[in-house]
């Protein structure tokens, strides 16, 4: 009987194949990645891992996928913990914390989707933009519900440009102008609270940010405060 390869030894190779090129991108950057690097840590051949992945790109682009659909799930849960009408607000606030919780807890896997490129790589968008659209999710749908509610006033919010977008606000376009003034919000909130993360993950938040946590809340105070309008009460009639 024939020896087991030694990918067939590995369960779920894959997998292991990933966490190899994160632990690699992690000690040395996403543009030292090498899959004959992975193989030798792995104890396998190249041409065991050419059966998962046919070279660096494809390999790029699965860690890119993952990256997106685990923050984009993270994200999704923290607004699906507060459900009910009425607590739009908190889900957005809890929307934005999860983002930020998220990038702390996985810095490197932040930095490939939206920071470190890697020298030569060219994203397959068409492949790459459902992850990337529904990582945006619980943040257009909680501006959605707000929208639909009357609390968001769109009067001069730019709406994105479609022709020119390569696809991120294709699936978004046959919904209308609601769909796409949410967008557009969300697009502006996330340069917002993007900023701040990508600093303070890097080690360049402002000197005067002596906690990250407190500055990132005062900017979803401000954004709230910028974007949202909270319904007045009406008064009481007159006796």
């Amino acid at each position: 009987m024939a020896r087991p390869r030694k990918k067939e030894q590995l369960e779920n190779l894959a997998e292991v194949i990933k966490e190899a090129a994160w632990r690699q991108i992690g000690e040395s950057g996403a543009s030292s990645l090498s899959l004959r690097g992975i193989a030798r840590e792995l104890g396998i051949t190249a041409p065991a891992i050419y059966n998962y992945f046919p070279d660096r790109d494809a390999l790029v682009t699965a860690l890119i996928s993952d990256a997106y659909a685990s923050f984009g799930d993270r994200q999704i849960d923290a607004m699906n913990s507060i459900p009910g009408p009425g607590r739009e607000l908190d889900r957005m606030r809890a929307t934005g914390l999860a983002y930020r919780a998220w990038a702390l807890d996985h810095p490197h896997r932040y930095m490939l989707i939206f920071g470190n490129p890697v020298p030569g790589y060219v994203p397959p968008m068409q492949e790459l933009m459902p992850v990337m659209m529904r990582s945006i999710s619980a943040l257009t749908g909680v501006i959605g519900e707000l929208y639909a509610l009357g609390m968001i006033d769109p009067q001069g919010i730019p709406l994105p440009q479609v022709a020119n977008s390569q696809g991120c606000c294709d699936t978004m376009a046959g919904g209308g102008s609601d769909k796409l003034t949410a967008l557009s919000i969300a697009l502006l909130i996330w340069s917002r609270v993007h900023g701040l993360v990508s600093l303070e993950i890097t080690g360049k938040l402002p000197a005067f940010a002596n906690d990250g946590a407190a500055l990132y809340e005062f900017e979803l105070d401000a954004i709230a405060r910028q974007f949202i309008r909270v319904p007045q009460a009406a008064p009481d009639p007159a006796p």
